[in-house]
Parts: C-alpha cells; sequence; structure tokens
C-alpha cells in the first residue's frame, strides 16, 4: 500500500481537498505515491480534536495502522476566539491551547515514533472582513476574532513546536511579510483565497523536502505507461 500524509486541523484543512486548496495541490504532488489523507473537522479547537483523537487515528495493530510519512497539526483559529463573543463556545485559552498541542504530539509521537509531525500557527485575521463574515447573528457588531489574539497562539504554537522538537509553518508571521495579505491570502478574514492555499502548499513542502519527505525519495506505485511493452503489455504486472 501507498504511504499516508494525514491533514489533522478545522475548516482551514477540511476545505483545503476544493479547487485550489493546498491538500489537493500535495494530493496532486505525491500522486501514485502518497495517499494523502484529509482529516479536518469544521469549528473544531485543539480541546475537541484531543478528545477524539484516538477516533481520528488508526490504533497500532489495527487495520490502516501501518505509520504515515507525516502528518500535519493545524488548529488554533477557534481556539482564538475570543471569550466574550458569540464564538465563545470554540475559545480555548491560550496556556490551554499550547499544552492541547504537547498532548496531540506526544500522542502521535507515542504512536508512530518515526512519522514526521509538522504543526501549523492559525493565519493572521482581518477583523473588518469578520465582521462581513459572522458565521451566525453578532448583535455586539464586534469581531468573534483579532489578529492580535491569533498572534498570540500562533506565538504559543511556534513555542510548542519547538518544546517538542518538531517542525513548524509560522503561518501567522509569513503572511502578514506580503503587501496587502488580507485581501490577497483571505477569502472572509479567515478562511484562505487560492493564493493564500498556495502559501501553505509551499510552505508545508519546504518542511517536508527538510524532512526527507521528496518525489525523488518515493516509490510510484505500478508501471507507469511509458514503462509498458507495446508489444508485451502484461510482461510489466508480473
Amino acid at each position: 500500500m501507498r504511504p499516508k500524509i494525514y491533514l489533522f486541523g478545522d475548516s482551514i484543512t477540511e476545505q483545503s481537498f476544493g479547487d485550489g486548496g493546498w491538500g489537493a495541490a500535495l494530493a496532486n504532488h505525491f500522486a501514485r505515491t502518497v495517499d494523502v489523507v484529509l482529516r479536518g473537522y469544521s469549528g473544531y479547537n485543539t480541546r475537541w480534536a484531543f478528545k477524539v483523537f484516538d477516533r481520528v487515528f488508526p490504533a497500532a495493530g489495527s487495520g490502516g495502522s501501518e505509520p504515515p510519512l507525516a502528518v500535519t497539526v493545524f488548529f488554533g483559529a477557534n481556539d482564538a476566539c475570543l471569550p466574550d463573543g458569540y464564538g465563545a463556545f470554540q475559545h480555548v485559552p491560550v496556556d490551554e491551547y499550547k499544552r492541547n498541542l504537547h498532548s496531540i504530539v506526544s500522542s502521535l509521537k507515542k504512536r508512530w515514533p518515526k512519522t514526521l509531525i509538522l504543526l501549523i500557527t492559525p493565519p493572521p485575521v482581518d477583523e473588518d472582513e469578520r465582521l462581513r463574515h459572522p458565521y451566525a447573528e453578532n448583535p455586539s457588531g464586534l469581531p468573534e476574532r483579532t489578529n492580535e489574539a491569533a498572534g498570540a497562539y500562533g506565538k504559543a504554537c511556534v513555542e510548542a513546536a519547538g518544546e517538542c522538537g518538531i517542525p513548524v509553518v509560522d503561518l501567522w508571521t509569513k503572511m502578514q511579510q506580503y503587501p496587502d495579505w488580507s485581501k490577497a491570502f483571505l477569502s472572509d478574514g479567515l478562511h484562505l483565497t487560492g493564493e493564500g492555499n498556495k502559501v501553505v502548499f509551499e510552505e508545508v513542502m519546504k518542511k517536508l523536502n527538510e524532512g526527507g519527505i521528496s518525489l525523488g525519495n518515493l516509490r510510484v506505485d505500478l508501471p507507469v505507461l511509458a514503462d509498458i511493452d507495446h508489444a508485451d503489455p502484461l510482461k510489466a504486472f508480473q
């Protein structure tokens, strides 16, 4: 069977298999070498993610439990909802968020010691656009997220990665290095445009390559058309 890469995260991961999504780009890049497996859960925070961990990932010894090549862990956008806004039910205090990341990473390492685990920080937030695109009634007229809060969770994610000794994509910082990042990379102040998805794909690919996961190190699944003898096609499948 082909090796796997799991994408574990919230709606930004769940939507990543859509047109132009970063997950779809990974699946296309690794076509016939790796199965990219989507485990995205819209609205989830790290508290909920850790609660369902054993239902998301196969236990050792169960079917499909071959260690994956990599797992991306992309949470924080919902944890960072403000505790007094309409997204308060999703809010997780930043200290707990960091502990939850540690717990998720520890559980992954225990299950698959040789798997590359990659943390991804939440993206920056455009507060004006969040006001234009609320997902529930917002009588306060205030955004349910702020860029400052997202930055605090991004910083905690980077710290957790360093403490766990694993790589991290600091998306919050990376995106804001570009002019007009909010319009270029965010479709509604939080979720990603095609260009935003491209940034995630490129940054994830850098970390995978640094971890030794590249097409040059992977075997293509089954004979390619160019290797099939026109005079004796079935010979290639022996």
